[in-house]
């Protein structure tokens, strides 16, 4: 079963993007390569307990096993050897990340308090876009009377277009909620 937001993408999306753009065949048109989620612990180098909570969390959002990513170097103001686990990421492809990508636009999202828009500042000025997230039970997935700590996490959306402008259309037209152009 095809995800509503792909069915969007592929009969609205995609040729409102070839007409603006002038492009000769639909393959050319930017789409969505990945969708990378991420959550750091901070203390989970030293408590084994809320990395296993933090990447449970992440597995419940997502619908993939996260990977433990650990520290590069070590940090003596943070307390950080070189291979103590430090978060936990999880990278989406093809059926679940379009899912994923639904749940965040009508569901999660909506459900931040004091939202007024997402910022363009996200994109990195290759036409890809990150979101940070304060607390992870904006999605239903998490119950609140269940989580032991308020861990934020961030999305990084990568984008096979080569402009932050064709990317803002592309998730402008999927549904993203940014806030209008001159307000940034």
């Amino acid at each position: 079963m095809m995800s509503e937001l792909l069915k969007q993408y592929r009969k609205k999306t995609a040729p409102k993007l070839m007409e603006m753009y002038g492009y000769e065949t639909p393959m050319a048109v930017p789409r969505i390569l990945k969708v990378v989620v991420s959550m750091g612990v901070g203390s989970g180098s030293k408590d084994a307990k809320m990395m296993e909570a933090a990447s449970a969390d992440l597995a419940r959002i997502s619908g993939q096993k996260p990977m433990i990513r650990r520290a590069k170097k070590s940090v003596a103001g943070f307390s950080i050897r070189e291979g103590q686990p430090v978060g936990c990421m999880v990278t989406l492809r093809g059926k679940r990340m379009f899912e994923f990508l639904e749940r965040l636009i009508h569901v999660a999202i909506p459900r931040i308090r004091d939202f007024r828009g997402l910022s363009l500042r996200g994109f990195d000025g290759r036409g890809n876009y990150n979101l940070g997230l304060s607390e992870q039970t904006v999605f239903p997935e998490i119950p609140y009377d269940q989580v032991d700590a308020i861990r934020g996490l961030c999305v990084t959306i990568v984008i096979s277009g080569d402009s932050d402008e064709m990317s803002e259309q592309l998730l402008r037209s999927l549904g993203m909620p940014f806030v209008a152009s001159n307000a940034n």
